[in-house]
């Protein structure tokens, strides 16, 4: 079946963390359309049940996928895709990318054998991350931390809001007391928000660290899957979608204009 080369490739998040997915995307893919959906009626996911997350991505995607038409859906959220990925594939008749914890490329960077994931609380407790963690860190330690507050930090960043270095501190102080936490030398970054917070991140860290995430190889995953399909051939502003609009939502606009996102909309 022939795609269309107007058809878009649908972001989805609870905030604005899947932005971090969209940036290599977009420079990958410069003329991708992209309508970016975040369910901020939902936001944060990381705070909530499997069960809520479960019941409620699903039904989005599918009045997403609906209105936009999208050739492929991009799931640029740990907590969504831990979760519910395989329930999302099966209900949507288009190609499906989730985000996984970026555990593969911390331990193939770490020298220590000692690797943090820095994420929400619900994706860090995900069997997921367990089999992720046999998979590909059989041999490391890995320490897990999550952080709600670090994904508020997030999503007040990219509103202009002034920022507490605390946050930031105290979120790395969850891996580095942890027994072992001492060798640490390579986090993985398990939360699309997080990749936005890299200097304060960075800034926060007592001694050196190196922070991974999976935003590169989504990229080349989208580059892959649409191999052979037409794009247009030039680069169009892009759509955020949200599910509820307010002030918080309005005080992101010149974030989301950075991110090649002009226009709003309310699902």
């Amino acid at each position: 079946m022939s795609v269309s080369p107007d058809a878009p490739v649908l972001f989805f998040d609870s905030g604005v963390g899947g932005l971090s997915i969209l940036a290599p995307a977009r420079k990958l893919l410069p003329n991708m359309p992209v309508i970016y959906a975040a369910d901020s009626a939902g936001f944060p996911y990381g705070t909530k049940s499997e069960a809520e997350v479960a019941a409620r991505v699903p039904a989005l995607l599918g009045r997403l996928v609906e209105r936009y038409r999208p050739r492929l859906v991009v799931i640029a959220c740990n907590t969504a895709s831990t979760i519910a990925l395989s329930v999302v594939r099966s209900a949507l008749e288009v190609p499906v990318v989730g985000t996984v914890p970026a555990i593969k490329p911390a331990a193939e960077q770490s020298r220590t054998r000692v690797i943090g994931v820095l994420g929400t609380n619900a994706t860090v407790r995900q069997p997921y991350v367990d089999r992720l963690a046999a998979e590909h860190g059989a041999d490391c330690t890995i320490l897990r931390h999550g952080s709600a507050d670090l994904v508020a930090l997030a999503e007040a960043k990219l509103r202009g809001e002034p920022l507490d270095p605390n946050v930031a501190r105290n979120a790395l102080d969850g891996l580095l007391g942890q027994p072992g936490g001492d060798k640490m030398d390579v986090v993985a970054l398990a939360c699309t928000h997080f990749p936005l917070l890299l200097e304060e991140l960075t800034a926060a860290s007592p001694r050196p660290l190196t922070f991974v995430d999976g935003g590169a190889g989504i990229a080349r995953r989208i580059d892959y899957l649409t191999q052979g399909q037409q794009w247009p051939e030039a680069c169009e502003p892009g759509v955020a979608v949200f599910t509820r609009v307010d002030e918080n939502t309005r005080a992101l606009a010149q974030s989301l204009h950075n991110f090649g996102l002009d226009r709003i909309e309310a699902l």
